[in-house]
């Protein structure tokens, strides 16, 4: 029993909280409405795909702090060639996620073959790649992208928005990917004992600088799905995406497979959260709460998921 309330502990809380703001009686009403239901499918998706891009390198126990740097620029990529430059839709998305792909290249390359951490190196390519999307949008925002890919952003098929459709599609991918090849269990037991997995003759390098060269990818169709959500390439802020696709990562190390990143537990934990700061805004919390909120899940995930991952004899999450 206690291996099932650890296993799956995270997805009743998330019931619990669907079933406490279904029945309180200032949310229950918009709450459980199909309004709000299609739109927390719908926006959660970008964050969704934002997680899984960190999802990989923190396989390895790297992290990436530049995905939502890579989102943002992704963004303001697609809107600059098509709206400023009048290039096709599709060469833009082509060029924008060679561009993630090119950031990761170069976030795996320093990682693997030269060694620093992690956490500082994607931090400052985070912070260039800022410098470049201001550069780029004279920091502004640019409106008027064309209509298909407003119409994917925000129409549905089956009753179900379509940027769900693909975040189903993407997580299955990686599910597979991590769980099913070769690639995947490598990339786990880097994580799990790096020493062990060079004496056992995996490519450590290799495998680090490929799962960063995912990262960007993914990041790069989360920032093109986030220009399709919302219709415009801001070069705001985007500390909070990055924020809140590792807080999801980490709450998803404590459920399904607890002390170890997963794809199932990443997702509930993205719903999680979002579910959460729905009803509580619902509800008429002031604007403090959900900073407050997704910064506490930040630190009480990383706490957990390090705990359970040492009881099962995996490294801290330290690099």
């Amino acid at each position: 029993m206690l291996q099932l309330a650890e296993r799956y502990g995270l997805l009743w809380l998330l019931l619990l909280v669907i079933v406490f703001f279904s029945l309180y009686s200032k949310t229950s009403d918009v709450f459980t409405s199909s309004a709000n239901i299609k739109n927390i499918l719908a926006n959660e998706a970008v964050i969704g795909l934002a997680a899984l891009a960190a999802l990989v390198p923190l396989a390895s126990l790297r992290f990436d702090v530049s995905v939502g740097a890579v989102l943002g620029g992704s963004t303001v990529l697609v809107a600059y060639l098509t709206v400023n430059q009048g290039w096709s839709l599709p060469a833009a998305i082509g060029v924008s996620l060679l561009a993630g792909t090119a950031v990761g290249a170069l976030n795996g390359f320093v990682i693997a073959y030269v060694g620093p951490s992690s956490f500082i190196v994607t931090i400052g390519v985070a912070t260039a790649v800022g410098g470049l999307v201001s550069l780029f949008s004279k920091d502004q925002t640019i409106v008027g992208v064309p209509q298909s890919l407003l119409d994917f952003g925000n129409q549905y098929w089956l009753g179900i928005p379509r940027p769900t459709w693909l975040l189903a599609a993407v997580a299955l991918v990686v599910a597979y990917l991590l769980r099913y090849t070769v690639f995947g269990r490598q990339l786990l037991q880097i994580g799990s004992n790096p020493n062990s997995a060079r004496l056992v003759g995996i490519p450590v390098k290799r495998r680090v600088l490929s799962a960063f060269v995912l990262a960007g990818f993914l990041a790069a169709i989360a920032g093109t799905l986030q220009l399709a959500r919302t219709g415009s390439g801001n070069p705001g802020n985007t500390v909070n995406f990055t924020l809140n696709a590792l807080a999801a990562c980490f709450l998803g190390a404590t459920s399904f497979r607890p002390g170890q990143f997963n794809v199932a537990g990443t997702i509930t934990g993205v719903f999680f959260v979002a579910v959460t700061v729905n009803g509580l805004t619902l509800a008429g919390a002031n604007d403090w709460v959900e900073p407050l909120f997704n910064g506490t899940a930040v630190v009480l995930a990383v706490t957990l998921s390090t705990v359970l991952g040492r009881r099962r004899g995996r490294v801290s999450a330290g690099t």
